[in-house]
């Protein structure tokens, strides 16, 4: 068990080593591998998923190897209840992903397979890292594959895509590159005498930190998490990077690249930083407001369906920072699980206008009406998937924003306005998916091109149903996944409120009274 995450972690970089020794004319033979080896890593995960103990908040599979012992740098991996559900989730949407290209991509297709699979080990090793040196080598190995996906087999404009999303990434990453460094150089400084990138370690030294020294260190960090997310207003790059993408970078792209954005709040930004974070919480969660309903209202207006998905990531993942930056069980519970419905729903919707892109090779409103009667499974497939995004009971979106909303209302660290606010986003969600589902599904076939589309295949069916299973699953009994994290977001509501800095403990008594009176 020691070495499991290690086998998950690089069982893909594995698969692709295979990958390059296979013959580039065996098309069938290398997509079947591709899904097949991304299957088994999933398998892997299962084991891990199972054999986790929710009980316990603390780092679990640890397996620690030291790697530049004069700087105190090791490969140090674990999960805890966060990352456990978002290894999961990575696992997960990679076969489902990988199966959705079968006809899609025709150019190529073992460099493609092989990039789909270095991506993998890049996102598994950023929510398994505990060595702030690790996590920085995956976190900027991730953006070479996908910067390929996106510039070869992308769209019209892919070139520009990737740039832009290549360039906007790397910025936030050099700065958090300096703080990782600044850290471990503050640890030298400390009674510990050493310099350490370790993430338990440092834990304990960086709260210590003086207040002027800790906000440069934060903004650092939480800058380059916020371009990921990405939270208003550094969200200029994911529209045009979804748009161009093919349709499996895009659903991993908005299923998981766009929760390390997330991660990295909770992981680094908060609970090493605590005396910034209360600084700044809550301008951050006025950006998060902001965001939900900036993206709601621009999702509105959209005419091209896979765009219209792009910005309403952008109002779901103002709901995840609102949630994470309340800082009650509550509100950290309903983020992580936000971060997993997001990555369902989302990515399921990028599937299905993937589906329709392949039948009609156009993704703009006006091109379609009537779909329903000429598919009627589709259409079925893609109400559930568009309610489950917009937060009806019973379905996994409804779980995330419910505990989202009432964690912020409840918190003491913010003011009730910003839940009233954040409100009005499902209202708005609701305006633009059942719009956009009834210009698309209902009324009649106007235009002749629509009227003999072939309904969903047996290989289309077997992509969307793991995911429909789960969208409902969650929604009607959460609990499962719920109970995974619920140890691990009161132990990082507890740490936060609790930490050793009298400082801090201060500064939240002098916090509460003004930004809520009414508590």
């Amino acid at each position: 068990m020691e070495n499991l995450l290690t086998y998950i972690i690089f069982a893909p970089v594995v698969a692709s080593f295979i990958l390059l020794l296979m013959n580039k004319e065996k098309i069938n033979l290398i997509k079947i591998f591709g899904i097949a080896s991304s299957v088994i890593t999933f398998i892997l995960s299962l084991v891990v998923y199972f054999a986790f103990d929710p009980a316990n908040p603390n780092m679990q599979f640890l397996h620690k190897v030291p790697w530049i012992s004069s700087l105190n740098i090791s490969y140090n991996v674990g999960i805890d209840g966060l990352s456990v559900l978002l290894v999961m989730l990575t696992t997960f949407l990679t076969p489902i992903a990988l199966l959705s290209s079968w006809k899609s991509i025709e150019k190529r297709v073992k460099e493609y397979t092989i990039m789909i699979l270095l991506l993998e080990t890049g996102m598994l090793g950023v929510f398994c890292s505990l060595d702030l040196a690790l996590f920085y080598i995956f976190w900027e190995a991730m953006l070479i594959p996908m910067y390929f996906i996106i510039g070869i087999w992308g769209g019209g404009n892919r070139i520009y895509a990737a740039i832009k999303f290549f360039i906007y990434t790397m910025f936030g990453s050099l700065l958090m590159l300096i703080a990782i460094v600044w850290l471990g150089y503050y640890a030298s400084t400390s009674p510990s005498g050493k310099f350490t990138t370790d993430l338990l370690e440092l834990y304990q030294i960086s709260p210590t930190i003086p207040l002027a020294i800790q906000s440069w260190m934060f903004l650092a960090f939480t800058l380059s998490f916020a371009i990921k997310v990405p939270l208003f207003p550094f969200h200029t790059w994911l529209p045009d990077a979804h748009v161009e993408a093919p349709t499996a970078g895009s659903v991993i792209l908005a299923g998981v690249l766009l929760k390390m954005g997330t991660y990295g709040l909770l992981r680094f930004s908060i609970p090493l930083f605590p005396n910034a974070t209360l600084e700044f919480l809550p301008y951050i969660a006025g950006l998060a407001v902001i965001g939900i309903i900036y993206g709601a209202l621009v999702s509105m207006v959209q005419t091209d369906i896979k765009k219209l998905v792009a910005y309403s990531s952008v109002s779901h993942l103002g709901f995840v920072v609102l949630g994470i930056f309340a800082l009650t069980e509550e509100g950290v519970q309903g983020a992580i699980i936000q971060m997993v419905n997001h990555g369902l729903s989302t990515g399921a919707l990028f599937l299905i206008v993937g589906m329709i892109y392949e039948r009609r090779h156009t993704r703009l409103i006006s091109e379609f009406g009537g779909i329903a009667k000429v598919m009627p499974l589709f259409s079925t497939i893609f109400m559930i998937v568009s309610l489950s995004s917009v937060g009806l009971p019973g379905l996994n979106g409804f779980v995330g924003e419910f505990l989202i909303l009432i964690g912020s209302f409840n918190s003491n660290l913010l003011n009730p306005a910003f839940a009233i606010l954040a409100a009005s986003g499902v209202i708005f969600a609701a305006i633009y998916l059942l719009w956009m589902y009834q210009r698309v599904i209902f009324g009649n076939v106007t235009n002749p091109l629509n009227q003999n589309l072939p309904d969903l295949s047996k290989r289309e069916i077997a992509v969307l149903a793991p995911v429909l299973i789960f969208i409902v699953w969650i929604g009607v009994y959460p609990n499962t996944f719920l109970k995974q994290s619920a140890s691990t977001a009161k132990q990082i509501v507890k740490t936060f409120h609790q930490k050793p800095d009298q400082s801090l403990t201060e500064r939240l008594q002098q916090k509460v009274p003004a930004a809520n009176p009414s508590k």
